[in-house]
């Protein structure tokens, strides 16, 4: 059973269930003395929280998340994948996983969330999502709040996590890269993948407070014009945004990539030569360069009980 910082879920501290989408789940506030929460962070080192995500589906965002995963490996990071699709799961099948267990069996108090960690190739781990289960994908904001904070239980050595939101900007969506310390928004280079990454990072700035976004250009012909795609988003937000936007890089059109897909596997792993492996695992090294976090991350204060160092 998850349990939500009550500051989390915005519950009453005499408010016990939270009736969701999913009807199984009752989710207890975890009231705490913070001050003990504190001393407990600084025992442990911090860990970087990613959220992955775009305005649109199509554009090879869980993809991006699985090879950056694998790359970050590659360096001798500790990774973990979170398939933050919570309804419609995608990390498993993108590597031919077949878990048995997966966040819906978390949510109804079947199992922990150690208990439903998947081993994958290049070293890293999945926390599987559920597939075709229509509530999941309508989770309440305590919900939501409530499997944010059960990873404060986890005793994983990590040094990054990477979660793999749904795309669009559902509630979920929002949740998840709020709790976040960074935000990699992919996009590609045709109308509608800009506009609804665009709309993205303006929903988060305007109703979340989110002020800094890094942008993966997909499947882009070459490096300019992943910098070009860059520079039209960077130009709007600009204009009508008081954000922050870097560059992260750009992922080549690459028939190794499709190869890989075919093969459920990361183009890392079975061609890590290709183009856009290379890509890949430049970005893995601009991402090992941002500072580490000095603070708990996220605007939920993510990982309050576990993950992030506090100095």
């Amino acid at each position: 059973m998850l349990l939500a910082n009550n500051n989390l879920a915005n519950m009453s501290m005499g408010e016990h269930v939270v009736q969701g989408s999913f009807s199984s789940c009752s989710i207890i506030p975890l009231i705490t003395d913070q001050a003990e929460g504190l001393r407990r962070m600084t025992q442990n080192r911090p860990v970087r929280v990613i959220a992955v995500s775009s305005g649109k589906g199509g554009v090879g965002k869980t993809n991006v998340s699985v090879n950056l995963a694998m790359s970050l490996a590659a360096t001798g990071q500790k990774v973990m994948i979170l398939d933050a699709d919570l309804g419609l799961a995608n990390i498993d099948v993108l590597l031919g996983l077949h878990p048995k267990l997966n966040i819906s069996h978390v949510l109804s108090g079947d199992c922990s969330l150690a208990d439903i960690i998947l081993d994958a190739p290049g070293g890293i781990k999945i926390i599987p999502a559920a597939s075709g289960v229509s509530g999941m994908a309508g989770l309440s904001n305590a919900e939501n709040a409530g499997i944010i904070n059960a990873f404060g239980e986890l005793e994983n050595d990590l040094d990054v996590l990477i979660i793999d939101t749904a795309a669009g900007i559902d509630k979920s969506v929002l949740s998840f890269c709020r709790a976040s310390q960074e935000v990699v928004v992919v996009v590609c280079d045709e109308p509608s993948s800009i506009t609804d990454a665009y709309a993205l990072i303006k929903v988060l700035n305007k109703e979340q407070g989110i002020n800094r976004f890094r942008i993966l250009a997909n499947m882009a012909h070459d490096l300019k014009e992943g910098r070009e795609l860059f520079a039209k988003i960077l130009k709007v937000t600009d204009r009508f945004l008081d954000v922050s936007l870097d560059f992260l890089g750009a992922i080549p059109f690459d028939i190794y990539l499709r190869k890989a897909v075919k093969k459920q596997t990361a183009v890392t792993q079975v061609f890590p030569r290709s183009p856009s492996a290379q890509a890949f695992n430049m970005a893995a090294q601009k991402i090992n360069k941002w500072p580490m976090p000095k603070r708990p991350g996220g605007h939920l204060e993510f990982f309050v009980e576990r993950l992030i160092n506090y100095n």
